[in-house]
């Protein structure tokens, strides 16, 4: 028995097409084999067949169909086959063959093939299912539900022809692909994804002219007809014909985007280490593009590859990993990752593994809200992208097994190269690493690194202090590249000058990170180039040692030295040709960690504890003050009463904040400089600016999904406001944990958290607070499904904020009134709600606020069948939401405008606004996601459940 959809709507037994030909005949099979091996209500068919219009004899007409359809199974001997149960039908299909099933099996599979590189196969699979369609799909049919089932079963169609098209462009089937196209471009002039397989192909048969010609008449069309420009991958097609680049590597599996190159800079004076260089190189598998093998030790297909590399501090094991990476990073086309894991900061904060997994993951072009909330998610996100990649990932200065374990691949064809103080014996016991343990220099690369820098010529004329200074820096790497700088910025001062000084230097400093031999202290090559600063100079250095890290922008650095930012520019410039900072972007500096340590210490040894108080105190209003505005444009309504900031210190460079754009750039840079600083600030006794930089990071980091990040800032906060006996500071950070609960799923201590808060708020007497944690346990409930007692929070939330004459607040609890309404069914109080909102927030001038209600409006109108006016107000929310950059709000909205305009009858553009939210929500890593998905991918279109901004 042979089921058929993929064409006209076919019954065959043993090679005979069984008689059943009306059209609606037709339509209940279809209908049946769709909904295979599932029970089909009888309401359910007739709903299918005549949409909100069926005839009086609906009912009869579906019984007659199925009793045709029974006798034409019964003379082939399978009546059992559809079955009537409790007030429906049942066909069991199972067991027999269906094209759909068959086809979707084969799209599957060459996806897997095509992601494991097996790209031959992968398109064998295609073509095999694509030869399954005989036509139209469900041709022969006649029924309400048709149109749209067969639109749903026909974009599968044409997706898979996108897919094979990929896949045999990249084997070079040029044409072979153009002559499957022809007649899908015909068919489908506008569709873009067909139109760039085509060009491709026209272009890769030798018709270039043909494939920029048909580019130009297409984007003609496009622009009359819709008024738009070609998209990306329309316009990527035309770029590469114009380039004659028709062929490419497929993208590997994951998010889209260019490969991370993020080696450090390949050190330009590097010499020696030849023995080292060759031990590497013995690691390396004999062909990297063949790796995948057993994982057997002494294999070449290794698993993964790590190199221990391990010595003291300035020995040059991250020079050595850095030139060893990018001799061999070529090898590694999928781009290369890098971190600084600082796991022997004297401040004792290493970099967690999570932190450096996220960016990692963003610098594979995975967006923060998509990056799982815990450890093993981000672990296993990780190993998944890197799954089909060849890539190279350095793991600088780690602290020990623990911290790098997450940080691993877990399948071949990556390298991964650690390099640690520590020997990682755990690493090469349970992970096969390779130690390469580097020593000190010998004399003669230590020769040939001064040598390389200062020039043959004078080394040659000054060759006995060339050999002194060989000797006081006993072979460490970095005390020689350091003299190196400092003998070439002064050209006109003898080798023998620079000897003695480092011969008499002091040598009781840093102590824990010397090598042993006191004439080897780094604190005295250190001192070289700090002396050699002016006055001015030297002290921003040494206050460079209380920022909290890991870089900074010039107007804090401005805040921290008390000086103008105009002023600080050219000392930021002179100890960056000192070699003492190192510009890492325009305007942005870092420092590294021996440095910071030096710096810090003459701190502590140089300026009295009232200057350093004096500093942070400045640096943390600086920030305290410029995050408090970037929140503001952010959200102005994000609180009725914002507490007031401390007056800004003498020598604060606040500077101005323009615009909502401004602020969003500024929180990118500065975050992670902003959640050290909570945490240094509340560890140096300024717990008033912790819990206040705490709170101002919440709207950022709430919408841009970093989560882990705000529940812990929120702890510290928590704990700094509990110190100073800040109710207020406990009230907000307890909000702050209480967001972050609710999006990690764990709702029962967002509750608690909310709870929490509406104590603190009464003891404060502060009812405004009350009403937003009030909107808050709403918005949980709502998640929880709790509709009736998330409406009853809902209510206090607006008693109070009328009680407060607090008119934002109150626009916003009667927007999730009317939302919350229009799920419940309760369309009258629902669109009363929501218009009363309307009217508050268009006086009040908060236009998140009107893009929420907007999205709420539309889906009050859908429910009562006003689906064009549905979608009018549902087109004026999203502009908001763009306007203002809000992604998720974004989704939520085109979501439901799909069902509008599905509804309305304008079934193409639902499927172009269904397919830009789930654009959005697999950006964001959304489960909401799987609405959208669903409606594209029903054999009838589903109706939403609801939009809402709770």
């Amino acid at each position: 028995m042979r089921w058929s959809v993929l064409g006209p709507v076919q019954v065959t037994a043993d090679g005979r097409v069984l008689p059943i030909d009306r059209p609606q005949q037709c339509a209940v099979l279809a209908l049946l084999v769709l909904n295979a091996d599932r029970l089909v209500p009888l309401g359910q068919i007739v709903s299918a067949l005549w949409a909100d219009d069926p005839p009086a004899s609906a009912r009869t007409q579906v019984q007659v169909c199925v009793s045709r359809i029974r006798a034409a199974l019964r003379e082939a001997g399978a009546a059992d086959l559809l079955t009537t149960q409790s007030g429906g039908y049942r066909l069991a299909v199972g067991g027999t063959e269906l094209d759909l099933t068959e086809f979707t099996a084969a799209v599957e599979r060459a996806r897997v093939e095509e992601a494991a590189g097996r790209r031959v196969e992968a398109a064998r699979l295609l073509r095999d299912g694509l030869a399954l369609w005989r036509g139209p799909a469900l041709s022969g049919a006649a029924g309400a539900f048709v149109d749209a089932a067969a639109a749903g079963l026909d974009e599968q169609r044409l997706l898979a022809y996108e897919r094979l098209a990929a896949v045999e462009l990249d084997l070079g089937r040029y044409a072979a692909t153009a002559r499957t196209l022809r007649p899908l471009v015909v068919e489908h002039p506008l569709r873009e994804p067909l139109l760039a397989g085509y060009l491709l192909a026209l272009a890769g048969c030798g018709q270039q002219a043909a494939a920029l010609r048909l580019y130009a008449e297409t984007r003609r069309r496009l622009v009359d007809e819709l008024g738009v420009e070609p998209g990306p991958e329309l316009s990527g097609a035309h770029l590469r014909v114009l380039r004659g680049q028709t062929t490419a590597e497929p993208a590997p599996p994951g998010p889209v985007g260019p490969p991370p190159a993020q080696l450090p800079g390949d050190p330009a004076w590097f010499t020696g280490r030849t023995a080292a260089l060759r031990q590497l190189d013995a690691l390396l598998p004999a062909d990297p593009a063949r790796v995948g093998g057993d994982g057997v030790p002494g294999s070449p297909c290794r698993a993964v590859v790590i190199s221990a590399i391990a010595g003291t501090a300035g020995v040059g094991k991250t020079t050595l990993a850095v030139r060893w990476a990018h001799q061999v990073a070529h090898r590694y086309p999928d781009g290369q990752l890098y971190v600084n894991l600082r796991g022997f900061d004297l401040d004792g904060r290493a970099v967690p593994p999570g932190e450096a997994l996220r960016g990692f993951l963003e610098a594979l072009h995975v967006p923060p809200q998509r990056v799982p909330t815990d450890l093993a998610g981000q672990a296993a996100l990780f190993r998944t992208l890197l799954a089909h990649r060849r890539v190279l990932v350095l793991l600088d200065n780690a602290r020990d097994d623990e911290q790098v374990r997450p940080l691993l691949p877990g399948s071949p064809g990556s390298l991964v190269v650690v390099t640690s103080r520590n020997r990682l014996t755990g690493l090469v016991v349970n992970a096969g690493a390779r130690p390469v343990t580097l020593d000190l220099l010998g004399p003669a690369e230590a020769r040939e690194l001064l040598i390389a820098r200062l020039g043959r010529g004078r080394a040659r004329h000054e060759a006995t202090a060339l050999d002194e200074i060989v000797r006081c820096c006993a072979g460490l790497p970095l005390a020689l590249a350091v003299v190196a700088a400092r003998a070439v910025g002064q050209p006109d001062v003898p080798l023998a000058v620079l000897a003695g000084e480092l011969r008499d230097g002091v040598t009781d400093r840093l102590g824990p990170l010397t090598t042993g031999d006191p004439m080897t202290d780094v604190r005295a090559v250190f001192s070289w180039s700090y002396r050699a600063l002016d006055a001015d100079a030297a002290r921003l250095f040494r206050l460079l040692g209380l920022h909290p890290g890991p870089d900074t922008g010039r107007t804090a650095v401005a805040s921290l030295a008390g000086l103008p930012p105009a002023r600080v520019g050219p000392l930021l410039a002179d100890l960056t040709r000192a070699n003492l900072l190192t510009e890492r972007a325009a305007g942005r500096y870092a420092m590294h960690d021996l440095l910071r340590a030096y710096a810090s210490e003459l701190c502590h040894d140089t300026d009295p504890e009232t200057e350093r108080e004096a500093a942070r105190r400045r640096l943390f209003d600086h920030y305290l003050h410029a995050s408090h505005a970037a929140d503001h444009l952010l959200d102005p309504y994000r609180l009725a009463r914002p507490a007031a900031l401390p007056t800004p210190a003498t020598g604060v460079t606040v500077g101005d904040r323009p615009e909502h754009a401004w602020a969003t750039a500024w929180f990118v840079a500065e975050h992670h400089v902003l959640l050290a600083g909570v945490e240094q600030a509340a560890a140096t006794g300024l717990d008033r600016h912790a819990w206040m930089l705490a709170a101002a990071l919440t709207t950022y980091l709430d919408r841009s999904g970093h989560w882990p990040e705000l529940a812990a800032a929120q702890r510290t906060a928590l704990a700094a406001a509990r110190r100073r006996g800040d109710l207020a500071g406990q009230a907000q950070a307890h909000r702050g944990l209480a967001i972050a609960c609710t999006w990690s799923g764990d709702h029962e201590a967002a509750h608690r958290h909310y709870r929490r808060d509406l104590e603190l708020y009464r003891e404060l007497g502060d009812d405004t607070g009350r009403a937003h944690t009030h909107l808050g346990v709403s918005w949980v409930l709502a998640r929880q499904g709790r509709l009736r007692s998330a409406l009853d929070e809902t209510r206090v939330a607006l008693d109070l904020y009328r009680a407060a004459d607090y008119r934002v607040g109150q626009a916003k609890a009667l927007n999730n009134l009317g939302w919350m309404h229009a799920r419940l069914g309760e369309p009258g109080p629902a669109l009363q709600c929501c218009q009363a909102a309307l009217r508050l927030h268009e006086e009040t001038g908060d236009r998140h606020g009107a893009a929420l209600t907007w999205d709420s409006l539309g889906y009050v109108r859908h429910g009562l069948g006003d689906h064009d006016e549905a979608a009018d107000c549902y087109r004026r929310a999203l502009a908001l939401h763009r306007e203002l950059g809000d992604r998720y709000d974004e989704a939520e909205v085109l979501d439901n405008l799909g069902d509008s305009l599905r509804a309305a009858g304008d079934l193409d553009a639902a499927r172009r606004a269904w397919r830009e939210a789930l654009t959005i929500f697999d950006e964001l890593r959304h489960p909401d996601a799987d609405r959208p998905r669903a409606k594209l991918t029903a054999p009838v279109p589903m109706a939403s459940t609801g939009g809402g901004e709770l």
